[in-house]
Formats: structure tokens, sequence, C-alpha cells
């Protein structure tokens, strides 16, 4: 593999469900949580190509075979009054990291966002995960440290939704 390399970026399809899957494990791998990934293909499938998806990716090929991807969805800013886009998860194969691959996702997406009428993008990166933190950086990301992730999942969604129920 040369040291130049030349993207091609393409929207996913329905038909990529088992490559998107393959590189959500990678990354999981990546980031030491391998453990949380439930998903299938046919989630994947469903929820990406239903009649009602709820994310989008973006597939990066090389040579015909896919490297990296970026999976987005949506969200809204009541600041701003426009809609944003929200990074779910980027992940350029190791292999093929440094060569501009991950560059090239994020700008598409920020092009993306601009076509869309949206005010941000948005992402958010393991505070262990260095490499990534610069590479962000670099591209004039602003780092939001005073911001803290909150999230609710199993057993603990379940018994605040009882809450709703039981009112």
């Amino acid at each position: 593999m040369s040291e130049s390399a030349t993207f091609h970026l393409r929207p996913a399809r329905r038909e990529d469900s088992a490559v998107i899957l393959a590189l959500i494990r990678e990354l999981a791998e990546y980031e030491k949580l391998a453990n949380e990934v439930v998903a299938t293909e046919a989630d994947i499938a469903r929820e990406l190509f239903g009649a009602h998806p709820h994310a989008e990716a973006v597939i990066a090929e090389c040579a015909g075979e896919a490297v990296g991807f970026a999976l987005f969805f949506h969200n809204f800013s009541t600041f701003l009054g426009r809609p944003g886009l929200y990074l779910e998860d980027l992940f350029v194969k190791p292999a093929w990291r440094g060569r501009g691959c991950g560059k090239l996702l994020l700008a598409h997406l920020a092009q993306l966002a601009l076509e869309r009428g949206c005010g941000r993008l948005e992402w958010a990166v393991l505070d262990w995960n260095t490499p990534a933190i610069r590479f962000y950086e670099g591209l004039g990301a602003k780092i939001i440290s005073e911001w803290k992730i909150n999230r609710l999942s199993g057993e603990a969604l379940r018994a605040l939704a009882q809450t709703a129920r039981d009112h």
C-alpha cells in the first residue's frame, strides 16, 4: 500500500450493513469497549436504511476496500435555532491512518452540515484518546471540557420510564 492514498467517499447503502458493523466492532476494540457492542447486522440495516432511518453513514474506500466510516445523525440547537450534525462514530482502520482519510470524512460532514443549514458539527472523544484529540484540535475543533455527557440506558432507562407510566 502506498503512502499517499486516494480515498473515495460514498453514502452507505443497505448492502453495507455487514461492513458497517465490522467497522463498529473494530472501533469498539480500539476504544476498549468491545463487550458493549450488541448491535446486529439486522439492527444496522433497519435503523440506517429502514422506513424511518435514525442515522446515516459514509463509507471511505481505497482501491475498492472499505477503510473507514463516519456515522452521524441530526440534532437540534435551541440556542442557534438550527439543526446540527452529531458524529456518533468516526473510524479509520489503523493501517490507513495518517493518510488523510479521517480529515476527508470530517470535511465531508462539515460540507454536508453547511449544505443542510446546520449551525454546527459535534462529537465526543474519549479523554484518553490523545491522538484523536490532537487530530481534532488540529482541525480547529474546540474540546468543551466543562460539559459532561449524561446517559441513561438499560435498567436506569427503564426505571425512569416507569416513573412516567406511574404518574
